[in-house]
């Protein structure tokens, strides 16, 4: 019965679609945040001088991916777990932001992709909204 119970949690929606959509969307956000844990230099380089405690934002925006993404594949936490994703992803927005308007700090990143990386994050808000509302 307990396992009946645990596994009930990870229960996924009927959609196959859906299915895909929400473990990529998992194993993104998850993958995402295990990156932020192991090459922190690069999310520390990118985050705009102005703001605050950079190492501790880098964590904590890498352990709420990590929790985020496990959160979408239980049905009782998708939903709050997909708003918070949305939240960080808006938070997170002014590095792209940064990196768009000073590309000569990346040089080893195209500047073309600095730039489409801003539409880019509007297509994340979209993902992390429809993957979580069923």
């Amino acid at each position: 019965m307990v396992l009946y119970n645990f596994i009930k949690l990870f229960e996924l929606p009927a959609s196959h679609t859906k299915k895909v959509l929400l473990f990529a969307f998992s194993i993104f956000f998850i993958g995402a945040g295990l990156d932020h844990l192991v090459n922190p230099e690069f999310y520390l380089s990118i985050m705009p001088p102005i703001f605050p405690m950079h190492s501790e934002a880098v964590l904590i925006s890498g352990v709420l991916e990590i929790v985020g993404g496990i959160a979408v594949l239980m049905p009782g936490l998708r939903r709050a777990a997909g708003w918070g994703i949305f939240v960080l992803l808006i938070a997170v927005y002014p590095a792209n932001i940064y990196m768009a308007l000073y590309p000569e700090l990346f040089p080893s990143i195209h500047s073309g992709f600095l730039y489409f990386r801003l539409p880019l994050q509007f297509l994340f808000l979209y993902w992390a909204y429809s993957v979580t509302r069923f």
